[in-house]
């Protein structure tokens, strides 16, 4: 039998030939492939009653020339979804057939299943099996009676630790995981690495193909994507260092094309739905995640569609001077994607509507003592797109959680209104994730930390260490958990709780648990 114990160690495979017609003729009409599924296997983007399977063969992860070692011709991919983890309730099954130009990557979309299910699915070719992943569907519409146990986090460097904190994310067994962006790093080589990675900066697509390549390769990052469906959206370094909308940081081989490399490579290695399949250098990825009625999770892109640094140009901290930042036509999400994110909000019908997004949406004074300084590269940069959200969330009485990374740290506060205006009242709470890796152990806080907790007395936690989210979310509340290692630059660290909150629908503020 299959059990959650065999999925965290890795994932089985089961001499189940004939159950999956692969027959010995077949197998011999074939060129070898030898353990083609190096890589895992995933699942993404739930609905009630489907779920988009993912898988992406390699037999050699490594391959510099971002092929994984794969024979250049198709290859026949068969798949089975089970209700049980021994495979004796096969439910639907099938084959795709992945294709050397997309990496031989595979995305099966289902639809016809259960609401509110639990799932058991696997792969095979060339007489091989994959590992076993668990994925669930969403709950039916309407539905109010069942909890979203929903963790999130982001920025996993591969050679800042080890993916520990996916390890620990996975033994929660959450309902849906959420990553908030750079689940890679497009950096070449460190000058003193916790890990070696392959390939150096990654230009083009081998180099982007490699390095998600590597990053699936790592069996904590197999143990996650395993457990639970995966949602993504990405933020810079899944491209390139502080790109914004056609603009990168630094001078590039032509941006487009480097860019068009990388949301290529993205697709092909994330459990995502052909509705996101790129064109070119142009990817549609901000989509809503529908929990019954208990949440909508909006997925936005800060990246694809955002104006131009304030006042440098260049992303990083500027002065109360900057009145650039607070031009009305500026945008960070770009006019499309405000106005879908309107209606959402407009429409939605859920006890709580969370915003999966990048960079750090309250305003924050990064500077100590005397002067103030904000960061253009997140929404403070973009005052004018800031204030038609929170508008937004006021107007339609929406119960608003922002869910946020980028930052390589825990934060905690209440989103006001207008930040200019002193009495504001507060509207949403943002939610920050530490990152997974990124900037190295870290530690619970800083010198400067009380500091800046004080002059910014919205926000009411913090802590430095790496990690994930926990939440658990119902109708009447959502209970969050920080959860934190102290240390990433060795391996199996255990995770503990720095810090536990509840908030309560219509009271928009941060409750200790």
């Amino acid at each position: 039998m299959i059990t959650r114990r065999a999925l965290f160690a890795g994932g089985v495979s089961l001499g189940m030939s004939a159950a999956l017609g692969v027959t010995p003729a077949r197998a011999a009409r074939r060129a070898p492939i030898s353990d083609p599924f190096q890589l895992g296997v995933a699942s993404g983007e739930p609905t009630p009653d489907g779920v988009v399977l993912w898988t992406r063969l390699a037999m050699n992860p490594i391959a510099l020339d971002g092929r994984g070692g794969m024979p250049d011709r198709p290859v026949t991919v068969e798949w089975q979804l089970a209700e049980d983890e021994n495979f004796r309730k096969i439910v639907r099954s099938g084959a795709e057939t992945a294709l050397p130009e997309s990496a031989h990557s595979v995305h099966v979309e289902l639809e016809g299943l259960r609401p509110g299910a639990e799932y058991f699915y696997r792969f095979k070719a060339a007489n091989e099996l994959s590992p076993v992943g668990r994925t669930l569907t969403a709950p039916a519409p309407g539905t109010r009676t069942r909890a979203l146990n929903l963790s999130f986090t982001s920025c996993a460097d591969y050679q800042a630790g080890w993916f520990t904190p996916y390890r620990r994310m996975a033994e929660d067994e959450p309902d849906l995981i959420a990553f908030l962006g750079d689940y890679i790093y497009e950096y070449g080589d460190y000058k003193y690495p916790v890990r070696d990675q392959a390939g150096g900066e990654c230009l083009d697509l081998a180099g982007y193909r490699l390095r998600h390549a590597q990053h699936k390769a790592d069996p904590e990052t197999q143990m996650a994507h395993a457990i639970a469906p995966w949602v993504v959206v990405w933020d810079d370094h899944d491209i390139e260092n502080a790109w914004a909308g056609d603009v990168p940081e630094q001078p590039d081989p032509p941006f487009l094309e480097r860019r068009a490399a990388a949301f290529q490579a993205y697709y092909e290695n994330m459990p995502l739905r052909r509705a996101q399949k790129p064109d070119g250098a142009y990817l549609h990825l901000y989509r809503s995640i529908r929990w019954g009625a208990v949440a909508n999770l909006h997925l936005l892109d800060t990246r694809q569609y955002r104006d131009l640094y304030a006042c440098t140009g260049k992303s990083g901290t500027v002065g109360p001077d900057c009145m650039e930042r607070f031009e009305p036509n500026r945008t960070i999400l770009g006019s499309e994607q405000e106005s879908w994110l309107d209606k959402e909000l407009k429409d939605s019908a859920a006890t709580w509507d969370l915003l999966g997004q990048q960079v750090f949406f309250m305003e924050m004074d990064w500077t100590n003592g005397e002067g103030k300084g904000y960061s253009n590269e997140g929404w403070d940069g973009y005052v004018a797109s800031r204030n038609r959200l929170t508008a937004a969330i006021d107007t339609y009485k929406r119960n608003a959680v922002v869910l946020t990374g980028d930052v390589h740290s825990h934060w905690a506060g209440e989103v006001k209104r207008d930040y200019q205006d002193p009495e504001s009242k507060s509207v949403a709470v943002e939610l920050v994730t530490t990152s997974v890796t990124s900037a190295g152990d870290g530690l619970d806080e800083y010198p400067d930390t009380t500091v800046l907790l004080q002059e910014n007395p919205h926000v009411k936690f913090f802590n430095g260490r790496r990690g994930y989210v926990r939440t658990r979310i119902t109708e009447s509340e959502m209970k969050v958990d920080f959860r934190s290692l102290a240390r990433v630059t060795e391996p199996y660290a255990p995770a503990y709780t720095s810090g536990s909150f509840v908030i309560e629908p219509g009271d928009p503020t941060l409750n200790p648990a």
